[in-house]
């Protein structure tokens, strides 16, 4: 889904003024695990990153409640959106879909998955992304402008959630370009960490 974090969290109650979330899909062969290296896309200038949470789905989920959404969750990893932004941008101007900037090969790489027994259920934690030791992006998740349970929610009126699927949630501030032989590291605290190199 888009940035999904807010300049200045709200402290009590709900934000009736927020944006409404963005959400859009990966092939599930986006996916890549614990890898180590990746090949440098195809077709882009723009390669940029957005570290993320990952909720990992536990049970079917169909129009449940932000009540009912924690107990939809099987656990957590650290993952990395990458986005060919500059077919984004084109595809946005020409009013097209998504899909050839950001469901391509290897365009989803996350760490293992933790049990949510293992993390608990996570509503407070540092996100932290370095590109070769430099730091790019540093929030808390509890600064989402919509949090865990909401994004569940949200999303299971548009889709019936199932065991397996992997949302990713959102990313902080400092979103930028990646170049071939970057070494890219996402942390989320309490979670894990995930390494990509790219060829």
């Amino acid at each position: 889904m888009g940035k999904n974090y807010a300049d200045h969290a709200v402290e009590m109650g709900g934000d009736p003024n927020k944006e409404p979330p963005c959400f859009f899909s990966k092939p599930a062969d986006a996916v890549v695990s614990e890898v180590d290296t990746i090949p440098f896309p195809s077709r882009t200038r723009e390669l940029h990153h957005e570290v993320e949470l990952v909720l990992a789905i536990g049970k079917e989920a169909k129009q449940v409640s932000v009540e009912e959404a924690p107990d939809c969750v099987f656990g957590y990893a650290v993952g990395i959106d990458l986005t060919r932004r500059d077919l984004q941008t084109a595809a946005k101007n020409a009013g097209r879909p998504w899909d050839v900037a950001k469901g391509f090969d290897n365009s989803a790489p996350i760490s293992a998955i933790h049990l949510i027994e293992e993390t608990g259920y996570l509503e407070n934690a540092v996100i932290s992304l370095t590109v070769n030791g430099k730091t790019r992006q540093q929030g808390n998740i509890a600064d989402m402008i919509w949090n865990v349970s909401e994004v569940i929610a949200e999303l299971s009126t548009y889709f019936t959630l199932c065991p397996g699927d992997l949302i990713f949630t959102g990313t902080p501030a400092g979103v930028g370009i990646l170049r071939s032989g970057d070494e890219v590291v996402g942390i989320v605290e309490g979670v894990d960490k995930v390494t990509v190199r790219f060829e």
